[in-house]
């Protein structure tokens, strides 16, 4: 019992005196608990609940909700990284070591506010995922995918609730910038074929987000050798943290995708996930990407006729929401 009442204590002090008051009030922010259970069910419902609501039902075409959805994403995103520009990072944060400012003033409120929206706009990326399921195309809601989602809500959450602004909300500052062209690109993407013929840089979306993570890193950790504006060093190995595994699956995920050769079989035909490609016909199973974009021959997806019907354009996200797109030659 007496292990239990210390735990108690410690928790509620952490929680009540450790945590800035000016955010201790703000919708979300009493206790981690709900975040967390927000985060599980978003997990419960993308691998299990989702997939088997749609077991027995057609794929939903999706396409004019997308081009809305991006948009509206890219618009908030532009907003967060301009509520970043004024808290500071473009008009008088120190790029080497910065403390987070406690204070009541205008600017402070304001930034503590943008941290936030940050940290809600976590929750609205989430209908990624949603639209996956709605569209049935279950081999992107990958383990990645799901990591990165799942848990950016809750790491921010603490951020937000003890250090709202400063050195650690660079990675915030940097985030919503390569959102702003990644949800442009997922945007222009959904227009149709006219437009996506111009999309040559899918992959380098991927680059863009792993030089966001080294950034991070050594933004990050430049304060484990100097740390002049006594910033809390807890702060600096969570974020570094983060920023090293998103780094780690990011990297790996590239690999796979685009530099790892194509198998041959004996005969010297390419074989994609253990399926062969041969006489100008591609099956895919589902977890390889096209990307060579026009065939002379048929693509079967192992998707319904009616879905063929539906679909002469398949739009898919990869493993980091880069879209794969495949046109058919009817």
């Amino acid at each position: 019992m007496e292990t239990l009442r210390h735990a108690y204590n410690f928790w509620d002090d952490l929680m009540n005196n450790k945590s800035d008051p000016r955010t201790r009030d703000w919708p979300l922010m009493s206790s981690p608990l709900p975040t967390i259970a927000i985060c599980l069910s978003y997990a419960y419902f993308v691998k299990i609940l989702g997939p088997r609501l749609m077991e027995n039902r057609k794929p939903f075409e999706l396409r004019k909700v997308l081009i809305v959805y991006n948009a509206i994403q890219v618009i908030f995103s532009t907003w967060l990284f301009y509520e970043a520009c004024l808290a500071g990072w473009l008009t008088g944060y120190s790029w080497r070591c910065q403390q987070v400012d406690y204070s009541y003033s205008e600017t402070a409120l304001r930034t503590a506010a943008g941290c936030w929206w940050y940290y809600f706009s976590k929750f609205t990326e989430f209908f990624d995922t949603f639209f996956f399921v709605m569209r049935k195309r279950y081999d992107q809601v990958s383990t990645l995918h799901v990591i990165h989602h799942g848990i950016m809500p809750f790491s921010v959450w603490w951020g937000v609730k003890f250090a709202p602004g400063g050195h650690s909300s660079f990675f915030g500052f940097l985030n919503t910038f390569v959102h702003i062209v990644m949800y442009t690109y997922y945007m222009l993407a959904a227009m149709g074929p006219k437009v996506q013929k111009y999309l040559w840089w899918k992959k380098y979306l991927t680059i863009f987000q792993m030089i966001q993570f080294i950034a991070v890193m050594i933004h990050t950790f430049q304060l484990c050798f100097w740390n002049d504006c006594n910033y809390p060093m807890a702060f600096v190995y969570f974020i570094g943290g983060h920023a090293l595994l998103f780094l780690f699956l990011f990297a790996n995920f590239y690999q796979k995708a685009y530099t790892k050769k194509p198998k041959k079989d004996k005969d010297g035909q390419t074989v994609q996930n253990g399926k062969q490609t041969s006489n100008g016909h591609i099956t895919q199973n589902g977890n390889g990407h096209i990307t060579n974009g026009y065939t002379n021959g048929k693509i079967s997806t192992g998707k319904s006729p009616f879905y063929e019907s539906m679909y002469p354009l398949e739009t898919s996200y990869s493993t980091t929401r880069q879209r794969v797109f495949v046109e058919r030659n009817n």
